[in-house]
């Protein structure tokens, strides 16, 4: 009786504990959108319709819903969630993130392209969805494969786990909440809106524009036309960009730039120091920083008008710098014929323009 007695609970823990098998959707059309609170997303190159492999994760796995169908001029697929309260342990005890989701699964799309043609009014705000790191609730989540053709356009939307994306060639946007987010040879366009987490994107190419309310931004080897980086507080590390149009803002953080080739820079953050090492000539450079130091690095052909400014600080040029007006904080001149501008302005560091060797 006592060894058929233990291998009761045996048989269960096996049970429990066995793997879900992946469930598999097709999504027609050119415009395609995913929705998923919690889980890991993984976006790849694919063929034929936009495919998504979905596993269920989580205690409570089996109480989620999958809707599929056209909503807004979109084909979607939607994980529904039963519960307000959720928990993910992938956050960590003592985090948490809240947002609203409507009825139908989606949220976070109110606004698509600045108010595009996807603009979506907000009529329907949706129920309050807590999802805590511990604690009581719907422990579930689905982690998603999804292979997408070329040319297409597809919208990710998730609110806690993470996203990483390899090999799309197309029109590609990532919103999420709280997630750290990876990119790695995108072709097209890539829109990265986080609310916290790091993002890192290595060897795209096209347009480039990623949002971080909180978290630090990498990137690397990328080409195209523009290349757009807007974070709250985190700094931004960039090596071997080139494009038609360079803007970095962050509120508080360091910018770091290495091998940058564009005619047309903006760089700016509310607190922090700023660091570009350019390889090309520069048609248009704003930097300011409310508090740090300035580097500049620029080939020996540098020709340009030059304007700084700095409250409290030094300011030192490699380059002969024909001064046309000069104050204990601001300093104006041209370096060479002055073709270029160059605007640079510190409430307190110093301002240094480095040449670099011939």
């Amino acid at each position: 009786m006592r060894a058929a007695f233990l291998v009761v609970p045996f048989l269960l823990l096996a049970s429990t504990g066995a793997a879900q098998q992946p469930e598999r959707f097709q999504l027609q059309g050119d415009d395609v959108a995913v929705y998923n609170l919690v889980g890991a997303v993984s976006v790849e190159a694919g063929t034929g319709n936009v495919t998504v492999d979905l596993t269920r994760t989580g205690r409570d796995a089996a109480k989620l819903k999958v809707e599929q169908g056209e909503l807004r001029d979109e084909e979607t697929l939607r994980v529904i969630y039963p519960d307000g309260n959720l928990v993910a342990p992938s956050l960590g005890a003592g985090s948490s993130t809240t947002l609203r989701v409507r009825e139908d699964g989606t949220f976070g799309d109110d606004d698509w392209d600045g108010g595009d043609r996807h603009h979506r009014p907000r009529d329907d705000y949706g129920r309050r969805v807590d999802i805590r790191g511990s604690g009581s609730g719907l422990e579930a989540g689905a982690d998603l494969r999804i292979r997408v053709p070329a040319g297409r356009r597809l919208a990710v939307y998730l609110a806690v786990g993470k996203v990483s994306v390899t090999n799309v060639d197309g029109e590609l946007r990532v919103d999420a909440h709280n997630a750290p987010v990876t990119a790695s040879g995108v072709k097209g366009e890539l829109t990265v809106d986080v609310g916290s987490g790091i993002v890192r994107v290595t060897d795209g190419q096209g347009l480039l524009n990623v949002d971080t309310g909180s978290g630090s931004v990498e990137v690397s080897r990328f080409k195209g036309r523009d290349l757009t980086v807007d974070t709250g507080s985190g700094n931004v590390n960039g090596t071997e960009l080139t494009a038609e149009r360079l803007t970095v803002e962050t509120g508080s953080g360091d910018i770091e730039l290495a091998a940058v080739s564009a005619p047309s820079l903006s760089l700016e953050t509310g607190s922090g120091t700023v660091r570009a090492d350019l390889r090309t000539e520069v048609q248009s450079l704003s930097v300011e920083t409310g508090s740090g130091d300035v580097a500049l690095t620029a080939p020996p052909t540098l020709d340009a008008e030059v304007e700084i400014e700095t409250s409290s600080g030094d300011i030192e040029s490699d380059f002969p710098l024909q001064v046309t007006r000069h104050a204990r904080d601001h300093l104006v001149g041209r370096i060479g014929s002055g073709r270029g501008r160059i605007a640079v302005e510190t409430g307190s560091g110093d301002v240094r323009l480095i040449k670099r060797p011939g």
